[in-house]
């Protein structure tokens, strides 16, 4: 029998065991996909000593941000590629495509020696990993989205699609748990040497239980039925970008929709993570205990905001998520500060740290030019030379905050100023001494055996921690449960994996996936350990304003048009 014809129509009150055992097998693979994409990113912190030049750790540590942020670049270009194939081949097989290519590239990074051994070919050959597992995972969601929106029955789209948004976070939530175990079970300096190449390599077994899941697929009913009616595009490219009132949807989702979901996406989740670990000097096992807490909760909350989506619509559900966080970032931010190292917090309120100099004027202009230039060491990181910059990597590297101020001397170029004492000019001995003294100097505490530099472990407030986290990760739900159904309601069968793919990987890969970078970046020139935070919450501010005025609803729309 003909596979078009024998396709039965998805029943209206719900689906039936063979299609949720689709969705199901289509979603379990999305979560290998997404477990392969951050690994990347949670183990960041790691790459820069390991396949970078060693030098300035701050600059190392941008450049690990950077690659991490690389992976997204290319997002886009690959929704386009895969997109295409999706909507003229069909979603199945370009399943197997994207998971056959992002398994193999991160399972290589296992094997990938270290700038130690092979040099400069080690950073480029990461990059280039990197930028094959952005290709794969631009072709991925779209279709995924696509691919259940197209299954499920008129009024459940929300809900359904919203296990496939589940998967990132549950994939972000495996790479915790392997990456995290993989570290208990063996000493931290066996783990820096060759254990972080476990993850990746496990990747081996998780890509071969995704190709047999994706084996397993059956084409979408609505792809299928509009094939055998020849409707389906000859040049979905042409259809999605090149006439207006298609484009026109493309820009309004990215600008109204992905852009700021991407920022509320990644602030939520990895930037938190980056400011748990990196700023507040939380030990990894409690950073990734407590998320993981935090993130079981939000998964749940992608399941409730999307069926709620499909009870009262998806637009102001994802807006009231841009406004809550353009609202409540600082404020929770400040309050994990004050929960997981109070220390740093006091320190903070009773004795801030100034830097006067010269180059304020021009230094206080933050500008994208500043920080590019700021990023611009993750091409050859080196140590810092004028004397603000090398004042401003110390109190990094120490994570000492502080705040920029024109010279009170216009004959001295560059003054700190903590506890009411002046320190002219940089002299690490000198600020080591001033520190030692004042309340900074209790910002850290060393475990008994000398191994371990941290926050205060008894002074962490765990359920406060979780709680503040839970806040976060309800916004990522507002934003990101509902916005599959949104984007897949929005555009016709025909162009559909294209359309929504563009926009989602351009909000998701551009706006979002840079977001630890820049937003690091801002807080390592200013001193600043919350001006990070202006970055996502000004993407939030235009996708809601934009939003409020410009989107239009679309639960009620019939997608096979």
């Amino acid at each position: 029998m003909d596979p078009v014809t024998s396709v039965s129509p998805i029943p209206e009150e719900g689906i039936d065991r063979k299609h949720k055992l689709v969705i199901f097998a289509s979603s379990l693979g999305t979560v290998f996909e997404w477990y392969d994409f951050y690994i990347f990113g949670t183990l960041a912190a790691f790459f820069g000593k390991l396949f970078f030049p060693a030098g300035n750790e701050t600059a190392a540590y941008l450049s690990s941000l950077a690659l991490f942020g690389v992976g997204f670049s290319v997002r886009p270009f690959g929704a386009l590629v895969f997109g295409r194939i999706g909507d003229l081949v069909g979603r199945k097989y370009t399943f197997l495509v994207t998971i056959m290519v992002m398994g193999l590239s991160t399972a290589v990074i296992g094997f990938l020696p270290s700038f130690a051994t092979i040099g400069w070919a080690a950073p480029i050959i990461l990059v280039l990993l990197r930028l094959a597992q952005g290709l794969a995972l631009g072709g991925e969601y779209g279709g995924a989205a696509t691919y259940v929106a197209e299954h499920a029955p008129h009024g459940k789209r929300g809900i359904f699609t919203s296990w496939i948004q589940t998967t990132a976070t549950l994939g972000l939530f495996l790479s915790l748990g392997v990456i995290g175990t993989t570290r208990l079970v063996m000493d931290a300096e066996a783990f820096n040497r060759w254990g972080w190449r476990i993850p990746f390599l496990f990747s081996f077994v998780l890509l071969a239980v995704s190709v047999y899941i994706r084996l397993k697929l059956q084409e979408s009913p609505v792809y299928l039925e509009m094939k055998a009616q020849g409707n389906h595009s000859k040049a979905p490219l042409t259809e999605s970008f090149a006439r207006w009132p298609n484009a026109k949807l493309v820009l309004g989702a990215l600008l109204g929709a992905t852009a700021g979901q991407g920022v509320v996406w990644y602030a939520g989740q990895f930037y938190a993570l980056f400011f748990l670990m990196a700023t507040l000097k939380l030990y990894f096992i409690d950073a990734y205990a407590l998320l993981s807490v935090a993130l079981v909760i939000g998964a749940a909350l992608l399941v409730f905001f999307g069926w709620l989506s499909d009870k009262i619509g998806r637009k102001y559900i994802m807006l009231s998520g841009f406004a809550l966080a353009v609202l409540t970032y600082p404020t929770i931010f400040g309050g994990l500060t004050k929960a997981v190292n109070p220390a740093l917090a006091h320190a903070m309120e009773q004795s801030p740290v100034t830097l006067h100099t010269t180059d304020y004027h021009g230094m206080a202009k933050l500008t994208l030019e500043a920080v590019a230039d700021a990023a611009t060491k993750i091409v050859k990181p080196a140590p810092p030379t004028k004397t603000i910059d090398q004042a401003r990597a110390y109190l990094n590297a120490k994570g000492i905050p502080f705040d920029l101020a024109p010279a009170t001397d216009p004959s001295v170029p560059l003054a700190l100023e903590v506890d009411g004492k002046i320190i002219t000019g940089f002299d690490a001995k000198a600020y080591d001494a001033a520190f030692a003294e004042s309340l900074y100097s209790k910002i850290t505490v060393t475990s008994a055996d000398g191994k371990i530099v941290a926050a205060d472990p008894e002074a962490v407030q765990r359920p406060k921690v979780i709680l503040l986290l839970s806040i976060l990760l309800a916004y990522v739900a507002m934003v990101y449960g509902p916005i599959a159904a949104y984007l897949v309601e929005l555009f016709p069968t025909r162009i559909r994996y294209t359309s929504m793919s563009l926009p989602y990987h351009i909000g998701n890969g551009w706006f979002g996936g840079f977001l630890p970078l820049i937003a690091t970046s801002i807080c390592v020139y200013t001193g600043n350990i919350y001006a990070g935070l202006y970055y996502p919450m000004a993407i939030a501010a235009m996708s809601l304003i934009y939003g409020l005025f410009f989107l239009r609803e679309t639960k009620d729309l019939d997608i096979s048009r």
